[in-house]
């Protein structure tokens, strides 16, 4: 069954998609087109093995989707209003200073 999720719980899964650099590199692709496994592991120069993993962790976030294509699975982006996220994240200026390094919550750092 599917349900709503919080303003909260999306901040968070989106935030939990784009923790990684791979994930990112996948939403950008899927961005431009829905893609099958096979291709976008080519595309991003991973193994079929490790993307699987990462677009398994984007379906739990609920930001890609699976479509069925006869014996094949295509991965598009759950709603086309996430690529218009990205398009804003990735426009949005931050301001880091230069002798700053972006550390993990867990190691008493933050970004």
């Amino acid at each position: 069954m599917l349900t709503i999720a919080t303003d909260i719980e999306v901040l968070a899964r989106f935030g939990r998609a784009l923790a990684d650099p791979i994930r990112c590199r996948v939403l950008l692709a899927l961005r431009e087109a829905p893609a099958y496994p096979a291709d976008l592991a080519a595309g991003l120069q991973i193994s079929r093995t490790r993307l699987s993993n990462h677009l398994a962790c984007l379906r739990d976030c609920g930001l890609v989707v699976t479509v069925p294509d006869g014996r094949r699975t295509r991965y598009e982006l759950a709603d086309e209003r996430l690529g218009h996220a990205l398009d804003d994240l990735r426009a949005a200026v931050v301001a880091v200073a230069a002798d700053r390094t972006c550390v993990d919550a867990d190691e008493k750092g933050c970004c």
